[in-house]
């Protein structure tokens, strides 16, 4: 299993001198996630070969890898000029990824959950042309249910993974969006089984406590969707059952699995946060 780190709170550290950074906050691995000189959220990556080749020697120097390439792009948008142009940027994030040295990318179904049934559809057309590539490169892919999508429930999207039925693609349980998964957080981990490969730890509040109404959000009946990507420990996720029932599960023993530490709110201690994730992690596994 690998330990990494999301460096989206360092973004203003300048790429060639983030792998160090990251180093020097106690990881060995970096899941790399959209930042606007490299590989920005829902556009064409910015970085040519030199700039990737810098990238990885930036990397090699400092005694970092990339655990995990992560892409957010539209690819199951309603608008098909929009979804094919995602395919031709996830076609360069996939080269970029294996020049790289990585062999694992994870993203987002990426669709809207009020034109679920054409998201779906959408998706299934750039899976059929994005697979092969996958396939040929031999990149793993892992995927999320994410809040304001057309899948959000834990086990709907396992099933949407299984329905890709191929072993390259598997499924990323993402901590801070439990209580928009379903709240069953053993019972997705249970169901996913064997699919389980990735995790995203940050804490969140659990926003349907209090009969819903611990988030007020007006107008009455807006279907704005309420988390938080905190320090563990700052919500509501019971993580002694999260590490139990991971070491149930046999996690630890998948060479290729990923745990990345994903807090998002304290930009102005994104070090100390890193950090802090890093050593808490490191306590929850030494105990099971």
């Amino acid at each position: 299993m690998k330990i990494a780190l999301d460096p989206y709170m360092l973004r203003s550290v300048p790429l060639l001198e983030l792998p160090g950074v990251v180093a020097e906050l106690g990881y060995e691995y970096i899941e790399l996630s959209p930042r606007g000189d490299f590989m920005p959220f829902f556009l064409h990556p910015r970085a040519d070969d030199a700039k990737v080749r810098a990238f990885k020697r930036a990397l090699d120097g400092a005694g970092v890898k990339v655990a995990s390439n992560l892409p957010l792009y539209r690819w199951s948008g309603p608008d098909e000029d929009e979804r094919e142009a995602a395919v031709r940027y996830w076609k360069r994030a996939i080269q970029i990824t294996v020049d790289l040295g990585c062999n694992v990318m994870n993203s987002e179904f990426n669709g809207r959950p009020e034109q679920a049934s054409l998201s779906e559809a959408k998706f299934w057309k750039s899976m059929e042309e994005l697979l092969p590539i996958f396939e040929r490169e031999g990149v793993q892919l892992r995927l999320e249910p994410h809040p304001d999508d057309f899948v959000e429930d834990g086990k709907v999207a396992a099933d949407m993974v299984r329905g890709i039925n191929s072993p390259l693609v598997s499924f990323l349980y993402c901590a801070p969006h439990t209580f928009h998964m379903g709240g069953d957080m053993v019972g997705i981990m249970e169901y996913a089984g064997p699919l389980l490969t990735h995790l995203h730890l940050a804490d969140a509040f659990d926003h349907t406590g209090s009969s819903g109404l611990r988030y007020i959000v007006n107008p009455p009946g807006s279907t704005a969707r309420v988390h938080q990507h905190l320090d563990i420990g700052q919500g509501e996720v019971d993580w002694h059952t999260f590490f139990a029932t991971l070491n149930r599960l046999g996690f630890a023993d998948g060479a290729d699995n990923v745990m990345t530490a994903c807090v998002f709110a304290w930009e102005e201690r994104a070090r100390e946060s890193a950090t802090f994730m890093r050593e808490t992690i490191g306590k929850y596994i030494g105990s099971w």
